[in-house]
């Protein structure tokens, strides 16, 4: 369990890698700026590092100053945040998350229906792509 907790990305730590996202590989003192509050240049230098550590940036020396990227898409880092919080929170239940967000005013029907749309959408394309695999030629 340690371990996944180790794993998991801290607000800090999230609010770095957001600007990495968006603005792309940078140095200590170009991610400083961007970044909510007056935090001290050590503070976010110690931070890159621990993301550095955990695997979700890379990094290249440059002169004296290392050059920070995400070594994760958003996308996979999003989504390992969301298996974690429907497992710890909802038993690993996504229907009582939906449920919750429903609950709570998080998400309309309107959006609800649209979503629904998606998954059918995805759904048929995924199995017009196993019947496109299968051993049966079509007609």
């Amino acid at each position: 369990m340690k371990r996944k907790e180790e794993r998991r990305l801290t607000p800090l730590e999230l609010e770095i890698m957001q600007v990495l996202w968006e603005r792309g590989a940078g140095t200590v003192g170009e991610v400083q700026p961007h970044l909510r509050g007056e935090l001290a240049y050590t503070t976010v230098q110690t931070m890159l590092n621990v993301l550095w550590r955990k695997k979700k940036v890379k990094r290249v020396r440059e002169g004296r100053a290392f050059r920070y990227e995400p070594a994760v898409s958003r996308e996979r880092a999003s989504g390992s945040a969301l298996r974690d919080l429907v497992s710890r929170m909802f038993g690993g239940s996504s229907e009582a998350l939906l449920m919750a967000m429903v609950d709570s005013r998080q998400i309309s029907a309107e959006e609800l229906a649209r979503l629904a749309e998606k998954v059918n959408r995805a759904q048929e394309a995924q199995g017009s792509g196993i019947k496109a695999q299968g051993s049966r030629p079509r007609e």
